[in-house]
């Protein structure tokens, strides 16, 4: 009797290959599920990635525009506290020919007349560029400050301090906080 052989490969019953092939799909919807949800999550991570990114970029505008408009506040505020500088120093040196005019000591009476109209319009002149924030630097007896005194001539003097300030020989002014015309000076060696 010849016994029957068996096959290589054993073969499965129906069920069991359907089954095979029901958990193959499982697998596969379940891997394709994962690719999903990894594709979603890493569009989730570049839309937040983008998020940020523009935030960031709007917070840094905000701050670049705000400080844009400071600058422009402080430039306008500057711009109106010192609007009176070129016309004041075109004028100091009709207010020198003034005071240069009025130190002139009249012999007729015709000239005393002119003076005193000379000394008026000076005053008016001092009154206006005061009320403008124009004040003459103060120097003689003073100790010598670069920032407002220009020095162009030594002396020596054993009654005056040190680095003092012997004489004025053009005064010179501030508008407000700034000096418009340093003071040019005789200094004490």
């Amino acid at each position: 009797m010849a016994e029957k052989q068996k096959p290589l490969t054993e073969e499965k019953p129906a069920d069991e290959a359907v089954s095979s092939i029901e958990e193959q799909e499982a697998v596969e919807v379940e891997a394709d599920q994962m690719i999903i949800e990894e594709a979603e999550e890493s569009k989730e991570e570049q839309l937040q990635k983008q998020l940020e990114e523009s935030e960031d970029r709007y917070l840094r505008l905000r701050a670049d525009f705000d400080n844009f408009r400071r600058r422009a506040n402080l430039d306008r505020e500057a711009q109106e506290k010192y609007r009176a500088q070129k016309l004041v120093t075109e004028l100091l040196p009709v207010l020198d020919n003034f005071e240069r005019a009025l130190q002139v000591t009249p012999e007729h009476d015709e000239t005393k007349s002119v003076l005193q109209g000379m000394e008026m319009v000076y005053k008016t002149l001092v009154t206006a560029l005061e009320g403008e924030g124009v004040k003459p630097i103060e120097t003689v007896g003073k100790p010598f400050d670069p920032t407002v005194h220009q020095a162009v001539m030594t002396d020596s003097d054993d009654s005056a301090e040190p680095n003092a300030v012997l004489a004025e020989l053009q005064k010179g002014y501030t508008l407000k906080d700034r000096v418009i015309r340093p003071s040019m000076v005789k200094v004490n060696q």
